[in-house]
């Protein structure tokens, strides 16, 4: 009788190469995390405004969502071991660079050069353990690959808080160093050359089009308000993500990003929701250690120990959520999960520079909680009636979306901030409120999309969702 998934075991030859995968993995997601505690050092360190400074994570995050959809093409032109020795590779050149950078200009190029290396190893990783694991053992080991995802937000901020108080905000980035030295060489010898494969096309011209586009965006979307403004940059930004649309919907190749995809009213709700709430999360990643440090006076490592109970609020509640999105749909526990949010994020728009920690404490694990309620939903409603054809290019699109919310969220409430410290010279803690309602704002827009998603359960005979 044939081995079921269940009877199959984990051998010890794929546990070998989860734990180098997994190795390679978490260097590049705990980065991202730790990153977000040494921003206040950073204002200190190079003298420039928070608003300037804040562009070391959007350039990282912009870097990443351009790469993602390129990693699935040049790792079947070159291989997907070639393709992870590089990707490793470029993630610690980056990352020694933006241990030696001279100014705040120079961490931001390094930071973008290391988020190439950073946005491949993500998606590298999935596509060497779902070749070598088979679909016999495929929930188990995809379980491992999921370790960093949930390990880096609770263990990143005190990690980088410790490090920053006690080694500098270079450490950060330095420490990479012997963990990817390790993968590489780990991979380099237990990794199997799978050769190179048959050339796609790389869509070039959508590159060439699309990125500028985003930076641009971004960029003048983070200038609004201030002398100068960003309209210029908008205009030109938004003037070639039209030049992508029409392109995209025009072209006889894969384009970049097929537009047509989001024709599915599912992945598109998905994905508008996806957007609207990496943008409210990441934004307020941003703003939270930035208030206990700036305004509390707490150091990086009081400030990371203050973010844990929205990780652990997170962690507890996937389990649940995951069963309950099975057992009554995706819609009604998305719009639970943005009213659990909302209610934690609104302590947040009060607070001064004495409010009761336990207060922001216990608003953070709600926040979490909701947080858990709006993701894993969505994850799966995102492909309740997509082919399996499509689902690769619409994992594409859905991560290169959550990342350009991730930086927008950075770039726009960075500058939000900045401008409200202006209209409350002398009290940081209103201008930290006043911002914190921005988030609630973008919290409260998610709603629109959450009530497109499908309402049935993914199991049941597909419906339109009314």
């Amino acid at each position: 009788m044939s081995d079921t998934p269940t009877t199959t075991r984990l051998d010890s030859a794929l546990l070998k190469l989860s734990a180098v995968v997994v190795a390679g993995t978490i260097t590049a997601m705990l980065d991202m995390t730790m990153v977000t505690v040494a921003l206040t050092d950073l204002t200190r360190a190079f003298h420039a405004p928070i608003a300037t400074v804040q562009w070391v994570n959007t350039a990282y995050l912009l870097s990443i969502a351009m790469v993602i959809p390129l990693a699935g093409r040049l790792a079947e032109r070159f291989g997907t071991r070639t393709m992870w020795l590089f990707a490793l590779t470029a993630f610690l050149a980056g990352s020694l660079l933006c241990g030696a950078a001279w100014s705040v200009g120079s961490l931001i190029a390094f930071r973008a050069t290391q988020g190439v290396g950073g946005g491949m190893i993500v998606p590298l990783s999935m596509m060497i353990l779902i070749r070598a694991a088979g679909p016999e053992r495929r929930g188990r080991v995809m379980a491992i690959a999921a370790v960093p995802a949930q390990f880096a937000p609770l263990v990143g901020p005190l990690l980088g808080g410790l490090i920053v108080d006690s080694a500098g905000w270079r450490w950060i980035f330095y420490i990479n160093a012997p963990i990817c030295l390790l993968a590489l060489l780990l991979s380099y010898r237990g990794l199997s050359d799978d050769g190179r494969r048959e050339a796609r096309h790389l869509d070039l011209t959508g590159v060439a089009l699309l990125s500028p586009a985003l930076a641009l965006i971004v960029y003048g979307l983070s200038r609004t308000g201030t002398p100068g403004g960003g309209l210029l940059p908008l205009a030109v930004g938004t003037a070639l993500l039209a030049a992508f649309v029409r392109y995209a919907l025009r072209t006889s190749d894969t384009p970049l990003i097929d537009l047509r995809l989001f024709t599915h009213r599912a992945l598109a709700a998905a994905s508008a929701l996806n957007f609207m709430s990496r943008l409210s999360i990441f934004g307020a990643l941003i703003l939270i250690p930035l208030y206990y440090q700036q305004v509390r006076g707490h150091s990086a490592l009081t400030a990371g120990m203050l973010l844990v109970p929205q990780s652990l609020g997170t962690m507890l509640a996937l389990p649940y959520v995951g069963k309950l999105t099975d057992r009554i749909g995706a819609r009604p526990v998305v719009l639970t999960g943005i009213a659990v949010t909302t209610l934690g994020a609104l302590a947040y728009t009060q607070v001064t520079a004495h409010t009761h920690d336990l207060i922001l404490a216990a608003s953070l694990l709600v926040w979490g909680i909701g947080i858990a309620a709006v993701a894993v939903p969505v994850s799966a409603a995102a492909y309740q009636g997509l082919p399996p054809t499509a689902i690769p290019g619409a994992t594409s699109a859905i991560t290169m979306i959550q990342t350009i919310g991730a930086s927008v969220g950075a770039a726009v409430l960075a500058a939000i901030l900045q401008n409200r410290t202006a209209h409350h010279p002398g009290a940081p803690g209103a201008a930290f409120a006043d911002t914190f309602w921005w988030i609630l704002g973008a919290t409260a827009l998610a709603l629109i999309p959450a009530l497109l998603l499908p309402m049935q359960r993914a199991s049941e005979p597909r419906t339109e969702a009314r």
